[in-house]
């Protein structure tokens, strides 16, 4: 009966022993882990913003047009940048006050739904301004967004193009 209890003794030690080099072994991962995270790329919001302003190009071009697919897609571009910078830019100041364009993008979500090129127009503008007032509130005065009036992507037909 002693040898029994010996040798569940040392068992016991030597499981608990194998945990604390488990532990540290687990530990090492995280600590190889969190450094990876911190040089993990992180868009700037100027690469966000960039892109917002190709959508907000391309959205205008693809509503004159009638293009309502590509006007679809491209509002919805524009919103999936909104989240991502609230998501991956939470703490500038210009990313607490972005929700402001939130419902100017329902107004012309709502005119491409509608397929309604008077109230696209309107919805636009609205979307511009929108993006105006924004830059004023964060302290971007200077950068001032505008309908376009030349098309930049000369790569890319904005015309509905039916395939049959």
């Amino acid at each position: 009966m002693k040898q029994l209890l010996l040798i569940i003794s040392i068992l016991g030690l030597f499981a608990c022993n194998r945990q604390k080099d488990n532990t540290k072994v687990l530990q090492k991962r995280i600590d190889s882990l969190e450094h990876k995270l911190v040089d993990t790329y992180k868009p700037g919001f100027g690469e966000f913003m960039t892109g917002i302003q190709a959508h907000h190009t391309k959205l205008w071009f693809a509503g004159q047009n009638k293009n309502w697919k590509l006007a679809n897609f491209e509002v919805h571009e524009i919103m999936e940048a909104i989240e991502n910078i609230q998501k991956f830019q939470k703490e500038r100041k210009e990313s607490q006050v972005i929700g402001m364009i939130n419902p100017a993008l329902d107004s012309i979500n709502n005119a491409i739904q509608q397929k309604d090129p008077v109230l696209f127009k309107k919805s636009y503008t609205l979307l511009t301004n929108t993006c105006n007032a924004c830059h004023r509130d964060a302290d971007f005065e200077f950068n001032v967004v505008k309908i376009p009036d030349a098309q930049p992507f000369s790569n890319q037909d904005f015309k509905v193009n039916e395939l049959k």
